[in-house]
């Protein structure tokens, strides 16, 4: 298995009048086609870990490699087109723009990419929106859809530039049991069927233990990885 993303004592800390650490000396290896599962309290750093992943933080030590790649030797640009190429991104509150229908939700990422034409835009939003169950609501607005719904346009829109890899923040947290196991079926779906990494932050103990791998944060800390009984069966052994 290919590594994807690799950290070294990844920190970050807010330069307070009283410094405030979000993430302290976090090392792992994640590979393609795994999901992973970040769990631990409210406050433990799992979103911060989160967006230093995804690029929308910058860390204050340590390193991020994506694909091989230093990712502090990156200017803005740089990060940002590393962003829209290979990372895709999934809120708890999905986020999406309220003006705009769910297909035109789902083109904004490739809109800013600029890799395709307008109609190409418009089919492959069409397509990803009808294979999440929503052709019939290509032409709703967010608030004309329910919450699952809502989060379905969230992860078509996150898969809008075919990225490796999808980042999701607590992305069951508003919804309700039905709506969480579509949601998570379909992540579980990108990863087994599409080859795609799923990295997600979740307080649902018992959808992180159907997911490869759970990393459990503390105050900041990476305190337990661990390897669920499925992948172990399977051969692979746990990492420390």
């Amino acid at each position: 298995m290919s590594t994807l993303i690799e950290t070294k004592d990844l920190t970050r800390i807010l330069r307070e009048t009283v410094p405030v650490t979000l993430v302290k000396d976090i090392s792992l290896t994640i590979g393609e086609r795994e999901f992973v599962a970040v769990t631990g309290p409210s406050g433990s750093g799992k979103s911060s870990l989160l967006y230093l992943l995804g690029l929308l933080d910058r860390p204050t030590g340590g390193t991020l490699m994506i694909r091989g790649r230093d990712t502090e030797r990156m200017d803005e640009n740089e990060r940002a087109a590393t962003r829209l190429a290979n990372i895709g991104f999934v809120f708890q509150f999905h986020f999406l723009l309220p003006e705009f229908t769910a297909r035109e939700n789902v083109e904004i990422p490739m809109r800013k990419l600029g890799r395709l034409g307008r109609s190409e835009m418009r089919g492959k939003a069409s397509e990803l929106l009808g294979a999440l169950g929503l052709a019939d609501h290509l032409d709703k607005r967010p608030d004309q859809l329910s919450g699952g719904q809502r989060q379905r346009v969230a992860v078509a829109r996150a898969l809008a530039n075919d990225p490796p890899l999808i980042l999701a923040d607590e992305p069951t947290g508003s919804l309700d049991s039905t709506s969480s196991e579509q949601v998570f079926r379909i992540l579980e779906t990108l990863v087994r069927e599409e080859g795609k990494t799923v990295v997600a932050v979740t307080h649902d103990l018992d959808m992180a233990a159907r997911m490869d791998r759970r990393l459990h944060l503390i105050d900041g800390h990476l305190t337990t990885e661990t390897i669920n009984a499925a992948r172990q069966d399977e051969g692979a052994a746990p990492e420390a």
